[in-house]
């Protein structure tokens, strides 16, 4: 019986677990500033952006590991594009956000859409175990979404 537990428990499943939780809670922090301004994706959708972010990063060894070991010379990785889907994912998950009105000229949801990219950011700065530039970073979209935005309404 501990030996099927010993098998059953990696980890390295552990730590992709803790990194996860660790980025999804940065990005509620960004999320929750979204959601206060009742933008139209915010604590929960910041929140999901910045851990499937990142566990999506952290598989992807695994995930090479076992096709190398399994099916040799079959698989030619390339981080970047790992990068790449993720940013056109997250777009196409942002462009929900933006909103134009028929009667106005206003767009609405950029800022939105922009931070989930944000979002997706900081849960790949966890992911590769920059954890100080990923809190720093979180502080930093605060800063941009909260007081810029109230020091642009008075220019």
């Amino acid at each position: 019986m501990l030996n099927l537990v010993g098998e059953l428990i990696h980890p390295e499943e552990l730590a992709i677990f803790g990194d996860v939780v660790i980025a999804t809670l940065l990005t509620m922090v960004v999320g929750y500033e979204r959601e206060k301004a009742d933008k139209e994706a915010g604590l929960r959708t910041n929140m999901i952006v910045g851990g499937a972010t990142c566990l999506i990063i952290l598989l992807s060894k695994p995930i090479i590991l076992f096709l190398e070991s399994n099916y040799p010379n079959s698989i030619n990785a390339d981080p970047i594009r790992l990068f790449e889907a993720i940013v056109v994912g997250i777009s196409f998950l942002g462009a929900g956000t933006i909103l134009k009105k028929k009667d106005e000229h206003n767009i609405y949801g950029i800022t939105t859409a922009a931070t989930l990219l944000y979002s997706s950011g900081i849960g790949i700065c966890v992911a590769l175990h920059h954890y100080l530039l990923a809190v720093l970073l979180t502080v930093f979209i605060l800063i941009v979404n909260y007081v810029v935005h109230r020091f642009s309404k008075g220019i």
